[in-house]
């Protein structure tokens, strides 16, 4: 490559990296904790608000305003969420149903309102979705649905799951999968604490959609 050659080039890749370093970061919403902006974050908060954004979620909605305080434990809690959203071995449709039972026990709103639509999409029928949010068990369910379901609840409800329950979602699964399904449940626990503690606002204009239990 002759020099003005070479020069163009170096000047390209300095052009495309002042555009990365550009870049900035979708806004954050907050409750209790203020949304931070960019110019506040200190290097290591940005590190981990970039690792979450060039990631599959792309934005940083959710718990991630509040768990940037606390920045190395939040990067590493937003890979374990990364994991179970997005690489478990459960499919879309049964990892969500876990995801709104989760919701629908700390009545975590802005999750309930993220990951019912999700739900929808990924193909887990309205009924069931209705009946979780009404705090009943579904009246009809697919076999694999039923699993998650049972051992999801009586996890939540009694802190263990019976020999029946286990296997049914080992049969379906494998260890893995019970694995994966212990992971999501715990994961969408913390977020539903962090959510409910900061009271994470709705987006404008959307109302809540989980009402309260007796």
């Amino acid at each position: 490559m002759n020099r003005k050659l070479f020069a163009v080039a170096v000047i390209a890749s300095l052009a495309g990296a002042g555009a990365m370093a550009a870049t900035q970061l979708p806004p954050l919403r907050g409750g209790r904790f203020k949304p931070l902006s960019e110019a506040e974050m200190t290097p290591e908060q940005k590190a981990m608000a970039e690792n979450v954004v060039s990631g599959p979620r792309g934005g940083l909605n959710g718990p991630f305003n509040v768990l940037l305080r606390s920045p190395d434990l939040g990067d590493r809690l937003q890979k374990v969420g990364e994991y179970v959203r997005f690489k478990t071995s459960l499919p879309p449709r049964l990892n969500e149903l876990a995801i709104l039972v989760t919701a629908r026990a700390w009545t975590a709103q802005y999750e309930w309102y993220a990951h019912h639509a999700l739900a929808l999409k990924a193909g887990l029928p309205p009924a069931i979705c209705d009946d979780i949010a009404a705090g009943r068990r579904p009246a009809k369910m697919e076999k694999d649905e039923e699993a998650i379901y049972t051992f999801a609840r009586e996890l939540i409800d009694t802190k263990h799951v019976s020999d029946a329950t286990f296997n049914a979602v080992k049969e379906k699964f494998g260890e893995r999968g019970v694995v994966d399904l212990i992971g999501l449940i715990g994961y969408y626990h913390t977020v539903s604490m962090v959510l409910n503690v900061d009271g994470y606002p709705l987006p404008d204009g959307a109302k809540p959609e989980l009402p309260a239990l007796k």
